[in-house]
């Protein structure tokens, strides 16, 4: 299954990695490793983690406070937030597929 970054995902990614960065060295790092395994997650069992609205699902990463909002479109998976869970609830809920 192909997955497709919207780019405010995407630009969501980057702010949390350079914001990690400034924290202590390698934690982007750290980051992006736990992004991709629950990246891997959502591919290997799309339907499994809580339905968010019609059509989309939040996958939690295990290390740090974030939520993977996505949907699935055929054989895509379209994330359409990467989102701090203690921040803004919902923010993401006018982006479409």
């Amino acid at each position: 299954m192909k997955v497709l970054f919207l780019k405010p995902a995407q630009a969501e990614v980057d702010d949390a990695v350079e914001w990690y960065d400034l924290q202590s060295r390698s934690l982007g790092t750290q980051f992006l490793d736990d992004l991709d395994r629950a990246v891997r997650r959502i591919v290997a069992y799309p339907l499994a983690n809580t339905k968010m609205e019609e059509g989309l699902r939040r996958c939690l990463l295990s290390r740090f406070p974030y939520g993977i909002i996505y949907g699935v479109d055929s054989e895509t998976i379209i994330v359409i937030a990467v989102a701090h869970l203690h921040r803004e609830p919902r923010y993401w809920i006018g982006r479409r597929l």
